[in-house]
C-alpha cells in the first residue's frame, strides 16, 4: 500500500520503518506509536531526502526532544565555525539542530547541514527569502515566499517553521496591547513588516492550501510558529499570543486532513505560575498537538545566565506538556553563541528535558539516575565518568583538585558520608583522623 507522509501512512495502519525505530528509541510497542501518529499527537519529522535520519518522535508519552539553533548571519558568515558547531551538537547527543542562517551562502551550509546531521533538521524558510532573491522584503511576492519553502523542502529539511498564524487581525489585536517588547519574534516581525508595507493578509496563511502541498509532497511537518509570543514576562498570555494560538489549532485541523504532521511553538518568556495553566491551554487549543517550546525564559534580569533561565521554565512545561524545547544560550539576546556558550545551552536544555521526563514518568528515565546513584555510592569514579551527562567536565573538575584520599573528594575529605557509610557497610572502621 502506498502513502505519503508519516501521518497517512499511520492513518493506514502502515508501521513505516521510522516508526519502527522510534518505538525501539522510546520503549514502545509499534501500533501503539502508529495510533499516535495517526491522531496527530505524535510528530516523526522524516524529509523523504534527508536520507541518513536517524529519526525521533516528537509529543504525547516519549522523551522530550531538544533543538539546536545555529547558522551563519551577515555579522558572522562562516560556514566551517558552524559545521564544528554541527559536530558538537550531534556528539552532544541533540535530538534536532535548526538551521537558521540569513546571510550568504545559506543553501551550501544547508546542504552540508543535511548531509552531515543524522539528527532531524529545521529551518525558517522566511530567514532566507531576501538573499535568496536579493530584494527588498516589501518586493517579494506570495508565490516567491512558497518556493523557498520548497527550495528548503527540496534540500532535505525535515521541519519548517512558518509564522501563519499572524493574520491582519491579530496585528490590529497588537496594536491595541500594552506589550513591552512587542514582536520579538524575528519571522513574526519579518512577515509583519511585509503585511504592513504591502497592505495584505498573511502569504502563508493566505496561501496555507498550497503550503500544504509542499509537506505534503517531501513529508515535511510543519512547525507552526508563535509569531505572537512573549519576549518579556510581562507580555506573556496576553490577547495577542492566545488569539494566534487558537488560529494555529485551526490549521492543525486543515493541515491533519492533508496528513501533514504539525508541531506547534510556543513561548517565550513566562513567570513560574504561568508556564503549566498556558501548557494546557495550548495543547487544549490545538487538540493535542506537539509543543515546542523556546525556554520559557522565567526572568527578564539574568542576561549572559538565560540558559538557566530557560532551564527552569523548559523543565516545569515539558513536566506539563510540552514535547520539545529549543535550548538557550548564555549568549541570547547578546551575540551569536560560541562553541562553548552552545555546549552550555545544550546541556542546561538536556538537564531541564530529563528531569521533566521523570515528573512525566518516561519509561527508564529513573534508571538513568539510579546508575548514577549507585556509582556515587559505590565511590565508582570512572563509572559514575562514564555515565555523566557531561563526561568531559566531571572528569575535569575531579582531576582539577585531586584529593589526599582517591576515595573521598576534597569537599569532604575523610568525612565523605559515602566513603564512611561505603567502610560500614563491609565491616570496616571509620577513622577521620590521619
Amino acid at each position: 500500500m502506498q502513502y505519503t507522509t508519516q501521518m497517512d501512512a499511520a492513518k493506514k495502519g502502515i508501521i513505516t520503518q521510522q516508526m519502527a525505530t522510534v518505538a525501539k528509541k522510546e520503549g514502545l510497542s509499534e501500533r501503539e506509536l502508529m495510533e499516535l501518529v495517526a491522531k496527530g499527537q505524535v510528530a516523526i519529522p522524516a524529509n523523504i531526502n534527508h536520507l541518513n535520519l536517524s529519526p525521533e518522535g516528537v509529543g504525547k508519552g516519549l522523551s522530550t526532544k531538544i533543538n539546536v539553533n545555529l547558522g551563519i548571519s551577515k555579522d558572522c558568515c562562516n560556514i566551517d565555525l558552524e559545521l564544528e558547531k554541527v559536530k558538537k551538537a550531534l556528539d552532544l547527543k541533540a535530538d534536532a539542530i535548526m538551521d537558521l542562517s540569513s546571510y550568504g551562502k545559506t543553501k551550501e551550509f544547508r546542504e552540508k547541514l543535511v548531509q552531515l546531521s543524522p539528527a532531524m533538521i529545521g529551518t525558517v524558510p522566511i530567514y532566507d527569502a531576501v538573499g535568496f532573491y536579493e530584494k527588498e522584503l516589501q518586493e517579494i511576492s506570495e508565490k516567491e515566499f512558497l518556493d523557498v519553502v520548497e527550495e528548503h523542502a527540496r534540500c532535505g529539511v525535515d521541519f519548517v517553521t512558518i509564522h501563519a498564524g499572524l493574520t491582519r487581525s491579530t496585528i490590529e489585536r497588537i496594536k491595541k496591547t500594552s506589550r513591552l517588547t512587542s514582536i520579538v519574534s524575528r519571522g513574526g516581525s519579518l512577515l509583519y513588516a511585509w503585511m504592513e508595507l504591502n497592505n495584505k493578509e498573511n502569504p502563508f496563511y493566505q496561501n496555507f492550501d498550497q503550503l500544504l502541498d509542499i509537506c505534503e509532497r517531501y513529508d515535511v511537518t510543519l512547525s507552526l510558529g508563535d509569531a505572537c509570543r512573549p519576549g518579556s514576562i510581562h507580555d506573556a498570555t496576553d490577547a495577542a499570543q492566545v488569539e494566534e494560538l487558537i488560529v494555529l489549532g485551526e490549521l492543525t485541523k486543515r493541515a491533519w486532513a492533508r496528513n501533514v504532521q504539525v508541531i506547534i511553538e510556543g513561548p517565550g518568556h513566562m513567570a513560574l505560575n504561568e508556564i503549566a495553566s498556558n501548557m494546557t491551554l495550548a495543547k487544549r487549543l490545538c487538540y493535542g498537538a506537539p509543543f515546542y517550546v523556546l525556554g520559557p525564559i522565567v526572568t527578564d534580569v539574568a542576561p549572559g545566565y538565560d540558559h538557566i533561565t530557560s532551564a527552569i521554565g523548559g523543565a516545569i512545561a515539558a513536566a506539563n506538556g510540552a514535547d520539545f524545547l529549543c535550548y538557550v544560550t548564555p549568549a541570547e539576546h547578546l551575540r551569536l553563541p560560541t562553541l562553548e556558550d552552545m555546549k552550555e545551552g545544550i546541556i542546561a536544555a538536556r538537564i531541564a528535558a530529563h528531569a521533566a521526563d521523570i515528573a512525566k514518568g518516561i519509561c527508564k528515565a529513573r534508571d538513568w539516575d539510579n546508575k548514577v546513584s549507585k556509582a556515587r555510592a559505590d565511590l565508582d569514579w570512572e563509572k559514575l565518568f562514564e555515565m555523566a551527562m557531561d563526561p568531559e567536565k566531571a572528569r575535569r573538575y575531579r582531576l582539577e583538585s585531586t584529593p589526599l584520599h582517591e576515595d573521598s573528594c576534597t569537599m569532604c575529605g575523610k568525612m565523605c558520608s559515602m566513603r564512611n557509610m561505603k567502610k560500614l557497610k563491609e565491616g570496616k572502621v571509620v577513622s577521620l583522623i590521619d
